[in-house]
């Protein structure tokens, strides 16, 4: 129960960022790689929101897929958690990379 706790702690993290992203009216994009430059992107806001989009579905799922640590570490729906978050961080990604950045890049 305390791991499940951890990693919806987590996923509230994610969704609050995504939401505080969607609702950004900064001028200035905001990254999704760490320490690194944002490219040039041609619509801001729009790009803001769709970065605040994935972020927000991104820790709900991350929520979702902590539900079987209920069960408790041992329990073998455990593994299910793991491959899970690690499958939905590798479609982020690629969402990211080909959907957002692609859509919005500065060509």
């Amino acid at each position: 129960m305390t791991v499940f706790m951890i990693v919806a702690l987590m996923g509230l993290m994610f969704i609050g960022r995504g939401v505080y992203v969607f609702r950004s009216e900064k001028a200035k994009p905001f990254g999704f790689w760490a320490n690194a430059e944002t490219p040039p992107i041609s619509d801001v806001r729009e790009y803001n929101r769709a970065l605040g989009k994935l972020w927000i579905v991104f820790g709900s799922f991350f929520i979702l897929f902590g539900i079987p640590l209920i069960a408790g570490q041992n329990s073998p729906f455990a593994v299910l958690s793991i491959l899970g978050i690690v499958l939905e961080s590798i479609i982020a990604l690629g969402v990211y990379t080909i959907g957002i950045e692609g859509k919005y890049r500065d060509k």
